[in-house]
């Protein structure tokens, strides 16, 4: 096991990108080279700056790459509220999944930056 694997931040992540996979099927088919693909380019950028990050070698280089992770789920987020919006899909979990996943990471990069 890889020691980014065992942040809580990463598993969230991990969880929130297995549920928009799985919403993302509930899109019209005429989506998927358009938001389908922006929320999962979104999505996977979340897991794999945490993973990346975690192995920078530094706390300051690991804090800008968990900074890019938020910057990420915002945008996720923000894919939601447009999916919610223009489809009347129900993005509920998804977002209550991102409301974790949000508040570990500001914790996370909190920890980080004072290390």
């Amino acid at each position: 096991m890889y020691n980014f694997e065992k942040l809580k931040a990463w598993q969230e992540a991990m969880k929130l990108a297995k549920m928009s996979y799985a919403l993302s099927q509930k899109l019209p088919k005429e989506e998927r080279f358009a938001l389908i693909d922006q929320l999962k380019r979104a999505v996977t950028s979340i897991s794999l700056n945490i993973a990346e990050g975690s192995g920078a070698g530094s706390s300051k280089v690991f804090a800008s790459f968990i900074e890019i992770s938020i910057r990420s789920l915002y945008e996720t987020i923000a894919i939601f509220k447009l999916i919610e919006n223009l489809f009347n899909v129900d993005c509920k979990d998804e977002l209550l999944q991102c409301d974790l996943v949000s508040k570990i990471l500001h914790g996370l990069l909190k920890s980080v930056k004072s290390s």
